[in-house]
């Protein structure tokens, strides 16, 4: 059985938290160069280039590629053979996080009560989302999110008489609804399915699948593309100054679910829809 120290868990998500907010994922980097040769609006294709010499600049000089450094999301996929020792899991991340933010200058943006506020000075807690996964290893992902895309985001219980226009109507609706507000182009994350929390943790997860994928049934994978081609029809834009690039991808994560319902969930992200991970 291996055996994993906390204190690599707190190094690693450490270095992930200055990565994942210092440099774009190449396949978000490819999608934004692509999207501008296709935006056919002068002022979406000039803000498409300063997008570009902006993550390119923050990469460089390792600096984060948007003033909001996010809430720290972080994904453990443990392997049941795998032994973590020297303390607890949730603590060695959020020391990584409170390292991270702290040691690479990045803006601390949590709240330790959601009324009374008051900063917590270090980024911490984080959103730890743990799954026990086969094998020996711990794959860590941190995934930044911004709250000017996350409050974008939206669930809607559906009854299972829904029909599948009404979903992806839906859908498009709440990326219209978000506007120029998540600072567009997005990246959408859909959940269907499960229950009321895993619809809205499956349209996180689908945040991190690659923009130019597709899911795996083509079923969903024609869905994916009729939702992201009338999210282009919206004409937000770059920006939200107009356009024919609104959102770069639509993912889709499906779930089994309950006879009497049809849980859906869509988590919006940023043009900068920041993610690193590692295994250990």
């Amino acid at each position: 059985m291996k055996e994993i120290n906390v204190q690599q868990i707190s190094d690693c998500v450490r270095d992930l938290c200055i990565e994942a907010n210092c440099n774009l994922t190449e396949d978000l980097r490819r999608a934004i160069c692509a999207g501008c040769q296709t935006e056919e609006s002068p002022v979406g294709r000039s803000i498409l280039g300063d997008l570009i010499e902006n993550y390119t600049f923050a990469g460089e000089r390792r600096l984060p590629i948007c003033q909001d450094t996010g809430m720290a999301v972080v994904f453990c996929d443990l392997g049941q053979d795998c032994h973590i020792t020297g303390g607890l899991l949730s603590d060695a991340v959020n020391d990584g996080v409170a390292r991270g933010y702290t040691e690479g200058y990045l803006r601390k943006s949590v709240v330790r009560d959601p009324i009374r506020r008051g900063n917590t000075e270090d980024n911490t807690p984080a959103i730890l989302h743990l799954r026990l996964v086969e094998g020996e290893n711990l794959t860590i992902t941190v995934a930044p999110k911004g709250f000017g895309s996350e409050n974008m985001s939206q669930l809607k219980m559906f009854k299972p008489s829904v029909s599948r226009q009404e979903i992806e109507d839906w859908i498009v609706s709440v990326c219209d609804t978000a506007g120029a507000n998540p600072c567009p182009p997005m990246v959408i994350g859909v959940g269907l399915g499960g229950d009321f929390e895993l619809a809205a943790e499956n349209a996180k997860r689908a945040l991190l699948l690659p923009v130019d994928g597709h899911s795996a049934d083509p079923y969903y994978a024609e869905m994916e593309q009729r939702i992201l081609e009338k999210v282009n029809r919206l004409g937000i834009g770059p920006q939200g100054l107009g356009g024919t690039v609104t959102a770069l991808s639509v993912r889709i994560l499906p779930y089994p679910t309950h006879i009497a319902g049809l849980p859906c969930a869509v988590n919006v992200g940023c043009h900068v829809t920041r993610h690193a991970s590692a295994v250990l």
